[in-house]
């Protein structure tokens, strides 16, 4: 690849990665989603997974971490984690504040699930090893959430919320005998978040052609994300930025534009639950296995203002997120201290 020397051509290159990226996500989880149909997977454990696995963030941090890039790969997390619990929680608290009730097996996982990386950051690196330990521990929580909704009299994360993220197309919009499934990941009737116009329907294609499209999409997700951190890492050596504060600012809230619509969505649509479910779940991935993955394939360093900036505001977000939940509403006051939090940890990478 021949690599530019302009912030412009850094900055072009930066934004078309990032699109690709997130064309070739959609296109993936709609061809996986089709093939797992064919193949009789439930639509239950589908809707989970594609809620909360984010598959932007966890390649664009795969491909830093592999480009000798740690930081950049580590603020994606912390970057996406506050755009999820600040910016998403707090929108929808602001446009559509609502009730709930979560349970409370839910509110400790939300609030517990960030220890491990945080006791593994406290001695300055997280090691492969933790790493290792750190994706290991996101297969039992995914699991646990699973059991927990196959034997709860009140499903939580199933019925008429799951259908926000899985249509289930019937007369009565139940699965019947020969009902399809199709995902909507966060797709809104009146959405602008994502490229989903631009995603081909694969309904009525093969089970096998479906899993071929997703090797291309997989292929050019790869494609999409080494542009992506060629333009990352031009842009913020050319402007004397860290790696840290670029991917947990610029192009993690580039890349969590979506994530508005998996959480303000189904708020406005009076389905509370899935945007709940969603924030569990992509806390819970980027706290194990995001986070996991990337110090699996290099050591992430973990001094400095990821102790003193990234650890606090994450940790001030998710104390203003549970307690809200936990007091079963989500109101305008909360949601504004939520997105001051954000705008305040702008500030505090750039200070």
């Amino acid at each position: 690849m021949v690599v530019p020397s302009s912030p412009v051509a850094f900055l072009a290159l930066f934004l078309v990665g990032i699109v690709l990226v997130i064309w070739c996500v959609e296109v993936f989880i709609e061809a996986v989603a089709e093939s797992a149909v064919s193949l009789g997977i439930s639509g239950f454990v589908l809707a989970v997974v594609l809620a909360g696995v984010d598959l932007e963030n966890a390649v664009l941090g795969v491909t830093a971490a592999s480009a000798a890039l740690p930081g950049l790969a580590l603020g994606t997390v912390f970057g996406e984690s506050l755009f999820v619990l600040a910016v998403a929680v707090g929108l929808a608290g602001i446009l559509v504040p609502f009730r709930m009730d979560v349970p409370q097996v839910y509110l400790l996982m939300l609030a517990s699930v960030a220890i491990p990386a945080f006791a593994a950051s406290i001695d300055g690196a997280i090691d492969p090893l933790e790493g290792t330990a750190l994706l290991a521990l996101f297969v039992p929580l995914l699991a646990f959430i699973f059991w927990h909704e196959r034997r709860s009299e009140r499903a939580y994360l199933r019925s008429m919320e799951v259908a926000e993220v899985v249509d289930l197309e019937g007369a009565d919009g139940a699965p019947d005998g020969g009902g399809e499934l199709r995902v909507q990941r966060g797709r809104g009737e009146d959405s602008d978040f994502d490229l989903d116009e631009l995603v081909p329907s694969f309904e009525h294609r093969s089970g096998r052609f479906n899993l071929g499209v997703a090797v291309l999409a997989t292929i050019g997700l790869t494609i999409g994300s080494g542009i992506t951190v060629v333009g990352a890492e031009g842009l913020f050596v050319a402007f004397g930025i860290s790696g840290l504060a670029f991917g947990a600012t610029v192009l993690s809230f580039i890349a969590s534009i979506e994530e508005l619509a998996l959480t303000v969505e189904p708020v406005r649509q009076n389905r509370p639950s899935l945007a709940v479910g969603n924030v569990v779940g992509s806390t819970v991935f980027y706290m194990t296995a995001n986070i996991g993955l990337i110090a699996l394939l290099h050591p992430v360093r973990t001094g400095g203002d990821v102790m003193t900036v990234h650890w606090p505001f994450f940790a001030a977000s998710l104390l203003v997120v549970t307690a809200m939940l936990a007091r079963g509403r989500v109101t305008r006051i909360g949601g504004g201290v939520l997105i001051a939090l954000y705008i305040a940890y702008w500030i505090a990478n750039y200070a």
